[in-house]
């Protein structure tokens, strides 16, 4: 147990949304030292760092651990946007799942019985919690999203009215949108003002500046935890004390004194000649590597291509491998016999949470199965 007490400061989650075109991705990029994972393909006209070309849900959860291995030159995660990320969450479900029938599924409908929600909120879990390890170890995570207008009614009043809300699946309990909403520290709604005018007796509207609202209304969704104004400038400077990288201040460690050679003899004077002094080295160019180098190289698919490894990213599920003689097609084989990921799916895409979770925690029932199922193989 650890009791703790005051204002924490780190960084924070936040959400911006609002309609297509107002400025939302150009507001993430003001966030200190962001890295844009582009699945939309709306960043092309920014002058942004971004990883690009994502055309499956495996592709996106490797490119978040990507970024969480480089925290010096990304300071900020950018997922634009959240309802496309959302698409890719679908397809993977769709296609790592099959119905009662055992036939394979082309919508979340296809289920049946409202399980395909289920399927889906259970997994864009998974990438929030994997975006909730990047804020606590210093990165702050924006997640652009789109908002649409969907008829609202609450029970104590008597007729329904039109509100802004987030363009994603909402189905009973197992709703995407509210687990975001939870999820996140910070929900911007991004609109325009629009103003009602007078003229000839008549009231016509006229469009105004744009506006972030803060704080929740009966016609949007929105939150704060900083005391913000419930109006504010679509502009960063209005926000920006309030997604400060806190620093940490290295403690300087005090080199050794030497240790003082003690005096020689007058016999050791006689017979040891002094040391020849150094030549010194010529002096080497010292070649900075370019820090945005990497950013040049585009995932591919399940390529292999990622620079650490399953042993590099889950060193305690490989010391139980090595130590029973487990070869990764096995720990895939007994996955996807009880269907958490699919057969072709490699180790390295696994979730963190799955890992340490499932198989770590779980080693001796996992290690149970992969005898019942490879007993009498050769290997």
């Amino acid at each position: 147990m650890q009791l703790s007490s005051g204002v924490k400061p780190g960084c924070q989650k936040v959400i911006v949304y609002g309609t297509e075109g107002i400025g939302k991705s150009t507001l993430a990029s003001k966030f200190p030292m962001p890295v844009f994972i582009d699945i939309e393909g709306g960043t092309k006209q920014l002058d942004v760092r971004r990883i690009d070309g994502l055309r499956s849900w495996s592709m996106l959860m490797e490119s978040v651990s990507y970024c969480m291995t480089i925290p010096d030159k990304c300071s900020t995660i950018v997922i634009d946007t959240a309802d496309w990320a959302e698409r890719l969450c679908v397809d993977h479900v769709c296609a790592s799942q099959k119905n009662k029938k055992g036939d394979a599924v082309t919508s979340l409908e296809g289920f049946g019985y409202g399980k395909g929600y289920t399927f889906l909120y259970e997994e864009f879990g998974r990438l929030l919690d994997l975006l909730s390890i990047a804020v606590e170890r210093g990165q702050h995570v924006v997640l652009v999203a789109h908002a649409v207008m969907r008829k609202f009614e609450q029970p104590e009043e008597l007729g329904a009215y039109d509100r802004w809300e987030l363009k994603l699946k909402s189905k009973s309990n197992n709703s995407v949108a509210a687990m975001i909403k939870e999820w996140a520290d910070c929900l911007l709604f991004c609109n325009y003002k629009t103003r009602s005018v007078e003229h000839d007796g008549k009231h016509k509207a006229q469009g105004g500046g744009r506006i972030m609202y803060t704080t929740h209304h009966a016609c949007w969704d929105a939150k704060n935890r900083y005391g913000l104004p419930e109006e504010l400038e679509m502009d960063y400077s209005t926000i920006a004390h309030c997604f400060i990288i806190p620093e940490v201040t290295p403690v300087p460690i005090e080199p050794e004194p030497a240790p003082v050679p003690a005096s020689p003899t007058v016999a050791e004077k006689e017979t040891v000649a002094p040391p020849p002094e150094p030549i010194p080295a010529p002096e080497q160019p010292v070649l900075e590597p370019d820090p945005l180098d990497e950013f040049e190289q585009k995932l591919e698919p399940d390529d292999g291509g990622s620079q650490l490894t399953w042993r590099d990213m889950f060193p305690a599920l490989a010391e139980l491998m090595d130590a029973n003689k487990i070869t990764p097609d096995q720990i895939r084989e007994v996955v996807a016999k009880k269907k958490y990921y699919t057969l072709d799916t490699p180790i390295e895409n696994y979730a963190p949470d799955f890992v340490s979770g499932c198989l770590v925690a779980a080693w001796p029932q996992v290690k149970a199965m992969i005898d019942e199922s490879f007993d009498g193989l050769p290997f």
